[in-house]
């Protein structure tokens, strides 16, 4: 199911965020906006529009009990925002961490709601 591909890929994004995050204040770098920020960017806000269509419609089909679709904007809201800031050393760690850990945990939820149903198809 290319729902549960996506989701994967967003957790994986999350905590690259976090490494990457950590790795430019280390550096103390400034990240080139146009070579490495806005395509990265770019890349994962296409990556989050699939997503979010696929996952509402599933959401719609399936009606789980605990996931609802202000979730789901909440998670392309927060990504489209994180991805950004994990480039820039200047950005609040607390607050940062924080996002991060709030679609980790929604992304980790849906994404066992997937799983579950997509088990429940094979038997």
């Amino acid at each position: 199911m290319q729902l549960i591909e996506l989701s994967k890929q967003l957790l994986n994004e999350c905590d690259a965020s976090i490494s990457r995050f950590y790795k430019m204040r280390e550096l103390d770098a400034t990240p080139q906006f146009y070579e490495e920020v806005k395509p990265h960017a770019d890349f994962y806000q296409s990556v989050l529009i699939n997503w979010q269509q696929n996952a509402l419609k599933w959401i719609q089909e399936n009606n789980p009990k605990y996931m609802h679709k202000s979730q789901i904007q909440n998670v392309v809201d927060a990504m489209n925002q994180f991805v950004v800031q994990s480039f820039y050393k200047e950005t609040s760690k607390k607050r940062f961490i924080q996002s991060v850990q709030s679609v980790h945990y929604t992304l980790s939820f849906f994404l066992r709601y997937l799983e579950e149903e997509s088990e429940t198809d094979v038997q």
